[in-house]
């Protein structure tokens, strides 16, 4: 498809199959084959807070620990994203963000992994309380490596082109590093205007991940269709 980067879901094994590490070790051996920058994801962690069978953050920190046999000395391929969308809507779970983010980071380091750190936002990602924005700072002081990068998930909330340029200015004000480590063209019934996310993301120079290639329950936002990549949607086309 001419990507150059790629974020890979897996599961720790709370909620789903857990990728164990021969599974990891072979995706890791795929995106270099593939020339592609991975992003390893743990998606148990989504909505925790408000959804109750989501797995925390420190879970999470110990599912990446487990995997250090294959993960060290793959600092230059791949990303470690701590936990997908690791708080949902509830006011006191969005409280412990910077906290419980900052612990991951510090957990992960103290193990010996030194890779660059993707965290995502709280709110189901998309930060709309301003919850990473104000506290980023923070977290990127916690991590001893300085190499931690924040996450944006970009769906309803960012339907206008001011709301998207005025986070993504927020982060520039600050000096620190930024993606658009998802985004659709709708959710929710709204539109969210892609074309400012993606303009934007190429002229600050900043990446951006389309969400997904395949697989959604609602295949929406699939960018092909039953995984097959002769067969993509309108949205796959957009984006590819």
């Amino acid at each position: 498809a001419g990507a150059n980067a790629l974020r890979v879901v897996l599961s720790d094994g709370t909620r789903w199959t857990k990728n164990d590490a021969t599974d990891v070790a072979n995706i890791i051996s795929l995106c270099k084959a593939n020339k592609l920058i991975c992003m390893l994801e743990d998606h148990d962690t989504t909505g925790y807070g408000e959804e109750g069978a989501a797995a925390s953050l420190d879970t999470a920190a110990n599912y990446w620990i487990s995997l250090a046999s294959v993960l060290k000395g793959q600092e230059d391929y791949i990303q470690i994203n701590i936990g997908n969308e690791p708080f949902g809507n509830n006011d006191t779970a969005n409280l412990k963000w910077a906290s419980d983010t900052s612990a991951a980071i510090q957990k992960l380091r103290n193990a010996g992994l030194h890779h660059n750190i993707v965290v995502d936002a709280p709110a189901w990602g998309q930060d709309w309380k301003n919850v990473m924005r104000d506290a980023a700072s923070t977290v990127a002081a916690a991590d001893p490596d300085a190499n931690t990068l924040f996450s944006i998930h970009m769906y309803d909330v960012y339907s206008s082109a001011s709301t998207i340029t005025s986070y993504l200015d927020a982060f520039k004000a600050k000096g620190l590093p930024l993606i658009v480590g998802e985004f659709g063209y709708r959710a929710n019934s709204s539109n969210v205007d892609m074309d400012t996310v993606m303009s934007e993301a190429v002229k600050r120079n900043i990446g951006y991940y389309g969400w997904s290639w395949s697989g959604n329950t609602d295949p929406i936002l699939d960018m092909v269709l039953s995984f097959n990549p002769a067969n993509k949607s309108a949205w796959g086309q957009r984006v590819l």
